[in-house]
């Protein structure tokens, strides 16, 4: 795998890092008042979105069991009309969906790396 391809999978757990720690530190009913967490949120769950959609088709083929085609369109799900976000949907992503996910791309990054 390239180093570019790496750093799209790289990038995407790097962010969900990030949202592990700061998670740590609220709960549910603060996040759904502090607005610059709730950006925050949205903006790092966009980031991971985006860097899936650049993880090459080849990649995504040997890695089935990862559902590519609903994370990359993370931010289409989160966006709603008028660009209004629905931050309740983001706090799901952040608990329910995100844990399963990163442990799933650090097993594509460290298979692809030793290849």
């Amino acid at each position: 795998m390239s180093k570019s391809n790496i750093e799209f999978l790289r990038h995407a757990i790097d962010e969900i890092e990030f949202l592990e720690k700061e998670r740590e530190h609220t709960t549910e009913e603060k996040f759904m008042y502090d607005e610059l967490l709730q950006r925050a949120f949205a903006r790092s769950v966009e980031i991971i979105g985006e860097a899936i959609k650049q993880v090459p088709d080849m990649i995504k083929q040997k890695h089935t069991d990862i559902d590519w085609k609903s994370y990359a369109g993370l931010r289409d799900k989160l966006i709603h009309h008028y660009f209004g976000v629905d931050y309740a949907i983001v706090w799901d992503v952040v608990i329910h969906e995100l844990p399963d996910l990163k442990q799933k791309l650090l097993m594509v990054l460290q298979t692809e790396t030793h290849q």
